[in-house]
């Protein structure tokens, strides 16, 4: 899971990411969500494996390389 809000340019950065490792995630825009915006806003972009925050603010393809093998 990642979780992005619009204007956010290291949300972008962490998509490129996971698209060019070919990991398959579903995209949340947190804006206008008053519960997820609690939850993330300070940590854009957050991903989430199994539930569980692996990444904020940025993701370091050979530590996700890592947490995905």
């Amino acid at each position: 899971m990642l979780y992005t809000a619009r204007g956010c340019s290291l949300c972008g950065r962490a998509r490129e990411v996971l698209d060019r490792l070919g990991v398959v995630y579903r995209d949340v825009d947190i804006t206008d969500d008053p519960e997820l915006e609690t939850r993330h806003r300070e940590w854009l972009p957050v991903v989430e494996i199994d539930g569980e925050r692996a990444f904020v603010y940025h993701v370091d393809e050979a530590a996700l390389r890592r947490k995905l093998a």
